[in-house]
């Protein structure tokens, strides 16, 4: 008699692909996704010859898990017969971003705990940066932002954070369709040199905004290093509190908590990772 595991094929260990994730699961569910995430790279609206090239696979291949997508609402096909981003996708959107919250949330406290000042957690969505969290100072006068408020990004400490991760080429090509709008007189309105403090950003490993948004306000900020979308922390107050020797202090404790949140995010990894130092590689 022969057993049954004599006629079975052993279990594919898992690898790792181009971009160095963790393969070995459904294959056309990882091309899926795949597909999902390149589209949300691209725009959000793509050809599918374009997206074929971009993913690296036949087109009559592309076309078929599309075509899925779309049958399932996760995709739409416009006039044009290009692809967007479906409907179906913002409710995952919108319970991924409670999740992160609530990821987040640990680590905003505990900023709180030990600077005293309101900790926020925000990300950059299409040209704005949106607030998705915060843990409020216990100071009887301190920073509230509203869960949801959208801001311009060159006059905040956190966009300042998530545009220096960018390229200067494509921090122009924001500006071009943003602006640079005062909203107060420290606001910094000049093109070139916002660009020059985005270098100073990405020396120092951190972004500051001195009362560029708001009159006698500061704030501190970093980016969450390898997170899946753009997302900073900041820490921001009145400016006799957050004094030169505050930034000083909060600075390595803003790396610190953004590393630690970007372990949590990183789906099937493990162990620790040094606080994010700068913005290099």
């Amino acid at each position: 008699m022969t057993s049954d595991q004599s006629t079975q094929s052993p279990s594919p260990s898992p690898s790792s692909d181009a971009r160095g994730r963790r393969t070995g699961g459904v294959q056309s569910l990882g091309r899926a996704f795949e597909i999902l995430e390149r589209m949300a790279d691209l725009g959000g609206t793509v050809g599918l010859s374009q997206l074929a090239t971009e993913v690296g696979l036949p087109l009559p291949t592309i076309h078929r898990l599309v075509r899925t997508l779309v049958d399932l609402g996760y995709v739409r096909q416009e006039r044009s017969r290009q692809y967007t981003l479906g409907p179906k996708l913002i409710r995952l959107g919108e319970s991924s971003s409670r999740m992160l919250r609530t990821w987040a949330q640990p680590y905003l406290a505990g900023l709180v705990r030990d600077l005293g000042e309101s900790a926020n957690l925000a990300m950059l969505d299409s040209d704005q940066i949106v607030y998705i969290g915060q843990v409020p100072s216990s100071h009887s006068m301190r920073m509230f932002t509203e869960v949801g408020r959208r801001v311009s990004p060159h006059c905040t400490a956190v966009g300042k954070a998530l545009l220096a991760v960018e390229s200067d080429a494509a921090v122009r090509e924001l500006l071009a369709r943003t602006g640079l709008v005062a909203h107060t007189v420290h606001t910094i309105t000049d093109p070139d040199a916002f660009v020059d403090q985005l270098a100073r950003v990405r020396q120092k490993g951190y972004a500051v905004d001195d009362g560029e948004q708001e009159i006698g306000v500061r704030c501190v900020a970093v980016a969450v290093p390898h997170a899946p979308t753009p997302i900073g922390m900041s820490v921001s107050g009145p400016m006799e509190r957050m004094t030169a020797e505050f930034v000083a202090t909060a600075a390595p404790l803003l790396c610190e908590a953004a590393a630690r949140l970007s372990v949590d995010l990183a789906s099937g990894s493990s162990g620790s990772v040094r606080p994010n130092r700068g913005y290099a590689g």
